[in-house]
């Protein structure tokens, strides 16, 4: 039998599939965003309706928590099938896994009408967006690398990874304009279900561009070589466990400084009598920039690679949560806003804009989709699922101080850092080669041109 070279994407495709992974990031991030905002302001009160608003907020970052938790699920499913089946396929099935969720939750009742049938509800809602938003990021970030040129992968792969705030903009936007329009009594009453039921529109958008993509021309090459694992997810656990503990290390920090800057944000500066809507400007301008501050990242990791971009990243995170609560507790909008930015738009965007490149690099094609998941995944769960309830708990236990919160981040931040101190330089790897990326070395200064 003839075995045919599949044929490299043409720079069409290549855009396409950028576009795709764009959109779809973009609704995924849109959905999932919507819900953090919504627990920080309104889903205590309306679902768990306790006698004090601190223990009502919790329990909604509980069920926020909870989707994290469900998204290594995904992830495990998106991986197994994604590397059996085609990335594809799956992009396709987790759009319309998390749209179909995110929409239900707007069609809740509330717990004064259901009592606790309400936050059951919410809470297996919840779990479906998880499993869904599990199943995306890896394929999506695959996907663009796969088809990206050599050398520009980081850049290219940044579609990807601007998604989250692109949909963060639009969420945030969204309820900011639907806050200032509605007096507080319709806004509780209806007006936070209007964007919840907006996510099918865009889910329909979304599915017309990704039917018309195709799987990468390295997939098709595993395919046609008859080199599909039967079970990729065990065999990424058994051959790259290292690389799934770095992938691992490297998202916690990440996602945890995203957090604690666009929902616990919210829960911090309320407690200090600092309006909602000073939090979410400023979220909507670190939101902005970071369409152009994550393709900047992701272009500085192909000139002087990813380890050396993501250390930066992480050091600077952990300078700027020494000095965040201070500044946010001055009450100066300018101040606010200045937080926010440091610590979104340089140190979380130098992590997370050659994120989806160095993760994809570090593992074979067989196995990428269910490596890349399942270390995202638990780093995601480690990292951002936990940080907004750990970091409300803290703020309640400190009464109100913010000391223990800071010690937490930096810890996160300090464990990523190492992490990336003990990942290798992958910049320069070739994609289709079957071989450890954690034993190649490549000097660095051969990636700088």
């Amino acid at each position: 039998m003839t075995i045919s070279t599949p044929t490299p994407p043409t720079r069409r495709m290549r855009s396409r599939v950028a576009v795709a992974s764009f959109i779809g990031t973009t609704i995924e991030g849109y959905d999932f965003v919507l819900y953090g905002l919504a627990a920080a302001t309104v889903f205590g009160p309306l679902f768990f309706a306790p006698a004090d608003p601190l223990v009502g907020t919790m329990a909604a970052f509980a069920t926020y928590a909870v989707g994290f938790i469900a998204r290594p699920i995904g992830g495990l499913l998106g991986g197994h099938y994604g590397d059996r089946i085609g990335r594809k396929t799956v992009l396709v099935a987790s759009l319309l896994l998390t749209g179909i969720a995110t929409t239900a939750i707007g069609l809740l009742p509330t717990h004064d009408t259901a009592g606790w049938i309400a936050p059951a509800l919410l809470l297996i809602l919840r779990v479906a967006q998880g499993i869904g938003y599990g199943a995306e990021w890896a394929g999506a970030a695959l996907m663009t690398v796969e088809h990206a040129a050599p050398g520009r992968r980081g850049l290219t792969s940044s579609a990807t990874q601007i998604g989250p705030s692109a949909g963060m903009l639009l969420a945030t936007a969204v309820l900011l304009g639907l806050e200032s329009a509605l007096p507080d009594a319709a806004y509780l009453a209806w007006g936070w279900r209007l964007p919840f039921l907006a996510s099918i529109l865009l889910v329909a958008v979304g599915l017309v561009v990704r039917l018309k993509i195709e799987d990468s021309a390295s997939f098709k090459q595993v395919v046609q070589t008859q080199q599909v694992s039967r079970r990729p997810v065990l065999e990424s656990l058994r051959t790259h466990p290292r690389q799934v503990a770095l992938t691992t290390g490297l998202r916690i920090a990440q996602n945890a400084f995203y957090y604690v800057y666009t929902v616990f944000i919210l829960t911090y500066l309320a407690q200090g009598g600092i309006s909602r809507e000073t939090g979410l400007q400023a979220i909507l301008i670190a939101s902005a920039l970071g369409l152009v501050t994550v393709p900047f990242w992701g272009w500085v990791s192909d000139r002087i690679g990813r380890r050396r971009t993501y250390l930066f990243g992480g050091i600077f995170s952990i300078l700027v949560a020494l000095i965040a609560f201070p500044l946010l507790d001055t009450g100066s909008f300018v101040l606010i806003v200045l937080t926010v930015v440091l610590g979104m738009n340089i140190g979380h965007d130098a992590m997370y804009g050659p994120q989806a490149a160095f993760f994809s690099e570090l593992f074979d094609t067989r196995v990428r989709f269910s490596g890349v998941s399942i270390g995202y995944q638990i780093g995601s769960v480690l990292g951002g699922g936990l940080a907004p309830l750990v970091a409300t708990a803290l703020l309640a236990a400190g009464g109100g101080s913010p000391f223990w919160v800071i010690a937490y981040f930096v810890a996160v931040g300090a464990l990523t850092v190492v992490t990336t101190l003990l990942s290798p330089e992958t910049s320069a790897r070739d994609l289709d080669a079957r071989q450890d990326a954690c034993t190649v070395s490549e000097p660095e200064h051969t990636l700088v041109s």
